[in-house]
């Protein structure tokens, strides 16, 4: 059984979880059903980064440093492969930036916004066990999912820069991934969709328009199970209005990035992962480095 079939599905679940600014390649690959990942790792952000892109602030200079652990299972819903995933960051968010012309300052430490999701393969992807695995290859996959974040991040009503949005957040989306050769091309469209927050800064309501985004992955995979992915993401929309009135921050943001899966043995492996904006209309660009480690069990591996 080659690896690189194994290890492409949950490795990219460290990206920062922005949603909307996501870049996940291998999102609906197929595994056996019944394995285990268990994953952890640290990303590292600087620039402009906004957890909540409708806080109002302009010259952002915001550095995090966000540890990440996550599981998943690879499920057998209705005879088709699925998977459910966890995932918690933990934060610490340093920096400057203008509010209302006036300049504030932000060091906190907390919890991100946690991120539950449940996936599944419609088409492409049967629920297989292991000794079936071993003989499938992929061709053209077609999947959705549905992703969930509770507000329990942190939050603090009397700060205008938090780490949390004090609000749900909600994302499905579909998928699409297509092997030709050592190659797979990907692209998936979602949206993302959220909740009033009404204990904004100051004692005021703040709703936000859906924001829509569209992926794009070009990857390879070698012999040696490991691959690599140059990745591609464009978010448009996300309008909010703060009691009513409706703020200028529609967003019309490029991002682009890359990763690479090394495996470490039969059940470890390592993933590199950077990207960068392009162009952001809101001026929230940001780079994002990150490291994880993942271990898989289970399954009959």
């Amino acid at each position: 059984m080659k690896w690189h079939r194994l290890a492409g599905l949950l490795l990219a679940l460290l990206s920062l979880r922005a949603f909307a600014q996501d870049i996940e390649p291998r999102a609906y690959s197929n595994a056996p059903v019944g394995v285990n990942f268990v994953i952890a790792g640290v990303v590292r952000t600087q620039g402009a980064l906004s957890f909540d892109a409708a806080v109002p602030i302009e010259n952002a200079k915001l550095d995090t440093t966000t540890a990440v652990l996550a599981y998943a299972r690879v499920l057998d819903i209705g005879g088709k492969s699925g998977k459910f995933d966890v995932i918690v960051p933990y934060t610490h968010l340093q920096g400057t930036a203008d509010y209302q012309g006036v300049p504030v300052s932000r060091d906190v430490t907390g919890f991100g916004r946690p991120a539950l999701r449940l996936s599944v393969n419609f088409h492409g992807a049967p629920a297989l066990a292991l000794r079936d695995f071993r003989g499938w290859k992929q061709d053209l996959i077609v999947g959705a999912s549905l992703q969930v974040s509770p507000p329990l991040a942190q939050y603090d009503e009397n700060r205008i820069v938090n780490i949390g949005a004090n609000r749900w957040t909600i994302k499905p989306e579909i998928g699409v991934s297509k092997a030709i050769g050592k190659w797979i091309v990907e692209g998936q469209a979602a949206a993302v969709f959220f909740t009033d927050n009404d204990d904004f800064y100051g004692g005021h309501t703040r709703s936000q328009k859906p924001i829509y985004t569209m992926q794009g992955h070009l990857i390879h995979g070698f012999s040696s199970g490991t691959w690599f992915a140059i990745d591609a993401t464009y978010f448009a929309g996300g309008r909010s209005d703060i009691d009513g009135e409706l703020s200028n921050d529609l967003q019309q943001n490029w991002r682009v990035g890359a990763v690479l899966a090394i495996p470490v043995g039969r059940l470890h492996s390592i993933k590199l992962s950077a990207s960068s904006g392009v162009s952001a209309r809101t001026g929230n660009n940001f780079d994002a480095f990150g490291v994880a480690w993942q271990y898989r069990w289970g399954g009959g591996l």
